[in-house]
């Protein structure tokens, strides 16, 4: 693996920072203290070319390699966790997936408007009672004259507010277990599908999260993406994808959260001289730097074998694992530095803190993560009873 990059990629994360610095870090601050999904900075995401960025240019995306793209997520995610989470969504879970599992007129009809921002995507497989057991869908779908009728509840679903398409999975026949799963390209613009906003969160206040109740939500048999029954690979390949760029994100969080304490230890005095050459903040910095390099270098390796079309699902959970752990390590400690001034809002790593902790849950908790690492490890499947 080369460690260098490219004049290419050298040029897209110049203008990733560039963006971030312009657009994204003035809104976010009060974008978090108003609870406010930032639609029109939304827009600008998508003028960037940023939602469906790992999409060929033939469907209307910016056809960049995963590597690449890991890049943007860092740049974006050192700005606002809120907006990384929306490219995260839309490119990760949602295009990627369409572009792997759907037939050509599924990617002709939504993959240029997911990537334009004309279409949002929210990916619903988390549920009330179903999370870490993916394979556990209550949802039901049932078949009907042309297409299938889908009753149940989604959870915590990311943009499930504003978007027009959803990725609903569904047991289609309980007695198949995870066979019986199915994937549903679902129309949100119908009755029977009622989003509404998750209040009271911890962090991600810039970010859109919802519940959904699906009440005879009607998908035509055309909306089946892959096969029924497919549905649970096709829900574990997606969070391969969406583990990918969360982590890529939590980097930029590590590197934020290092830049920011840097600057605070040598303008904040105490006892006569900047705080920065006290060793022990020195030594919170240097461990800030480590574990940044460190994830970074993780994301890399993740992000090049995808690119080389090599197995990367371990790879891939150990820098989620890594990165989100250090993201949230990174940003505790900033705040230490910061002292009392990091318990307020003035500075970004408050909102970095509160934004990041989420990371170690979702797309796959850190406890899952080690499952899955340690069954690569030792070829046994700690979730099946012996």
């Amino acid at each position: 693996m080369d460690f260098s990059l490219t004049d290419e990629q050298e040029l897209v994360r110049a203008t990733a920072r560039e963006f971030t610095d312009k657009e994204i870090v003035p809104a976010a601050k009060q974008n978090s203290r108003d609870h406010h999904f930032d639609l029109d900075l939304v827009r600008k995401i998508a003028d960037q070319g940023y939602l469906g960025a790992i999409v060929p240019r033939e469907y209307g995306g910016a056809g960049l390699d995963y590597r690449t793209y890991g890049l943007v997520v860092e740049e974006v995610g050192r700005g606002d966790s809120s907006m990384r989470t929306v490219i995260s969504v839309q490119t990760s879970l949602v295009c990627s997936t369409i572009l792997k599992f759907g037939t050509e007129e599924q990617k002709r009809k939504y993959l240029a408007a997911l990537c334009s921002g004309e279409l949002l995507g929210c990916f619903g497989l988390t549920e009330p009672d179903t999370g870490s057991d993916a394979a556990d869908q209550r949802t039901r779908a049932t078949k009907v004259d042309g297409g299938w009728r889908i009753n149940g509840a989604k959870m915590w679903i990311s943009l499930g507010n504003h978007a027009g398409l959803a990725l609903i999975f569904a047991q289609t026949d309980p007695d198949k277990g995870h066979k019986g799963v199915a994937c549903f390209l679902v129309d949100t613009d119908q009755e029977g599908f009622r989003p509404s906003v998750i209040e009271h969160k911890m962090g991600l206040h810039g970010s859109d999260t919802a519940e959904i109740g699906l009440d005879d939500v009607f998908a035509p048999d055309d909306a089946v993406l892959g096969e029924v029954g497919n549905g649970f690979r096709v829900a574990m390949t997606a969070l391969d994808s969406g583990r990918y760029s969360v982590a890529a994100g939590c980097v930029g969080v590590c590197r934020s959260s290092l830049e920011e304490s840097v600057k605070y230890a040598k303008e904040r005095e105490q006892f006569g001289r900047p705080i920065a050459s006290f060793q022990l903040v020195q030594a919170m910095i240097a461990e800030m730097r480590v574990r940044t390099d460190a994830a970074r270098l993780l994301v890399w390796r993740a992000g090049w074998l995808k690119d080389t079309g090599q197995p990367n699902t371990t790879e891939t959970s150990i820098a989620k694992l890594y990165a989100s752990e250090a993201a949230v390590w990174c940003a505790n400690e900033a705040i230490q530095v910061h002292g009392g001034a990091g318990y307020a809002d003035d500075h970004v790593v408050e909102r970095h803190f509160r934004d990041v902790r989420v990371t170690t849950l979702y797309e796959g908790t850190s406890q899952i993560q080690k499952l899955i690492i340690g069954r690569a490890e030792t070829g046994i499947n700690a979730l099946v009873p012996a």
